[in-house]
């Protein structure tokens, strides 16, 4: 998997990072029970500060997306995703809100909103 980082954005590079794994999870290009690279060959890998990698690890094991181990080192959780939870729907309906409000400021339509959506969550699907 590839990762893409904008040293440049407003959003930190651990939850580009985060994010980004989630989407390879998602898109299939990294499968349950594959191993991740540890903290110290990601961040020399990519280049970026050791704790940075860390962060963005302990997240993405607090989710349950990954798991950690001493002797297999990290890997996508190879007992599946985590299930939708009401607090996940809350988290989703929070980041969601300020761009929702963003593109109607902007003169978004309902469907051309449902049309990016739709756009992105099939590209995600199938990326290839």
């Amino acid at each position: 998997m590839i990762i893409n980082l904008d040293m440049q954005s407003e959003l930190p590079i651990y939850s580009q990072l985060v994010y980004q794994i989630i989407e390879g999870v998602a898109s299939g290009e990294l499968q349950l029970g594959e191993a991740l690279p540890s903290v110290r060959n990601l961040a020399a890998d990519i280049g970026v500060n050791l704790h940075t990698v860390n962060k963005a690890y302990t997240l993405l094991k607090q989710d349950g997306y990954i798991q950690i181990h001493r002797q297999k080192g990290v890997v996508v959780n190879p007992d599946g995703m985590p299930p939708v939870t009401d607090d996940f729907l809350n988290k989703q309906r929070q980041e969601l809100r300020p761009i929702i409000a963003e593109a109607l400021c902007r003169g978004m339509s309902k469907e051309e909103l449902s049309t990016v959506l739709s756009d992105i969550y099939e590209e995600i699907k199938h990326p290839y």
